[in-house]
């Protein structure tokens, strides 16, 4: 796999080279010490995956993000010294169809006297793992693993249903791209709506929190991560909080398993849209939007062929048209809408459906 580095820092390069070079299938593309250079080297060369730093002279990683994603794209992992520190511009650079962040990997001592050897004396300490994780991760979404994986298996489900009300269930997958997506999308719903929202978005747990945060104040309906118990509520809005997937029990409240392990989906959309074939009596709403690979597709057909509302985004309002386009090319869409129609076309069927209201 051919992975190119955009940043500014010499240290930070070098880290990020020393942990390339142990994986023996992984080649250095090419180095941009700016965002500006960046686009320019991908529009000439486009590589399998950048490593984009955030901040960066002259154009940061956000725009530079957004202008390869719109002329030459391709994958982008979000590198920064600090990503908590940096949430509300990882999510945007998210929106714009990076897919995923990890901090920077830094160089740590490994020799007691480095003056006597200064080409030996610095090693990977600190975060090489995670970005090697990271890196494994896309690979397989972008093709590019030799590694096969099966299909989601169904998910263990818990004792027998309780009593908790059942509203009107809407259920939304989304990957790269999603962060601002649904803050169109969540927009768009009034305020006063009568049904429970569940959303699993491809994304590292460790940045579920702050996207929390930031969909609930732009939000008309309060957006909360969704706790292992908790249960659909009517108004609300519960996301997938973990690097488990998402689950519905059979008690109606929602669980987290690893199960099936091997997925590489991790909160996978199809593996809560299985749950909810088994576990939701009702026929709900499901949404499937913008993102890299397959996921949620064929539990999205599962869904319609039960009888759910089943929904796709459109390829001219996604950032990137992967899941919904192998939504399309199987059926698995009723309804193949631009991103600003989904939730009127929501509201409408909630409206129209006695089962639904």
């Amino acid at each position: 796999m051919r992975i190119a580095i955009a940043n500014d820092l010499p240290i930070a390069v070098e880290a990020m080279r020393r942990v390339l070079s142990t994986v023996p299938n992984y080649e250095l593309a090419w180095v941009a010490t700016n965002g500006r250079e960046a686009v320019t080297k991908c529009a000439v060369d486009t590589p399998d995956l950048i490593l984009m730093d955030l901040i960066m002279p002259i154009m940061d990683g956000v725009e530079a993000t957004q202008e390869i994603m719109n002329h030459s794209p391709c994958a982008i992992l979000m590198v920064t010294a600090s990503v908590s520190g940096n949430a509300a511009k990882v999510f945007t650079a998210m929106g714009y169809g990076a897919l995923d962040a990890v901090n920077t990997p830094i160089l740590g001592l490994t020799s007691e006297s480095p003056e006597e050897s200064p080409e030996k004396s610095f090693g990977i300490s600190k975060g090489s793992v995670n970005l090697l994780a990271k890196i494994a991760t896309i690979a397989k979404l972008i093709g590019k693993s030799d590694r096969h994986h099966a299909p989601p298996s169904s998910p263990m489900v818990s004792p027998p249903a309780n009593s908790h009300p059942q509203p009107p269930l809407i259920a939304i997958g989304v990957s790269a791209g999603g962060p601002q997506a649904l803050v169109t999308l969540l927009g768009c719903f009034p305020p006063d709506l009568r049904a429970a929202i569940v959303i699993v978005q491809h994304m590292d747990a460790q940045f579920v929190p702050n996207l929390a945060t930031w969909l609930d104040q732009q939000s008309p309906l309060p957006v909360q991560i969704a706790a292992a118990g908790s249960y659909p509520e009517m108004g609300k809005v519960l996301l997938a909080g973990t690097n488990d997937h998402l689950i519905l029990g059979k008690d109606l409240v929602f669980h987290y398993t690893a199960n099936p392990e091997d997925n590489v989906y991790r909160p996978s959309v199809d593996v809560l849209f299985d749950s909810l074939l088994k576990n939701w009596a009702k026929k709900g709403i499901a949404v499937l939007l913008t993102g890299m690979g397959r996921d949620g597709a064929k539990g999205l057909l599962a869904l319609r062929l039960a009888g759910w509302q089943t929904i796709a985004q459109d390829q001219a309002t996604s950032v990137v048209y992967g899941m919904p386009k192998v939504a399309a090319e199987i059926g698995a869409a009723m309804q193949i809408l631009p991103l600003s129609a989904i939730a009127p076309a929501c509201v409408e069927v909630l409206r129209k459906t006695e089962t639904l209201i």
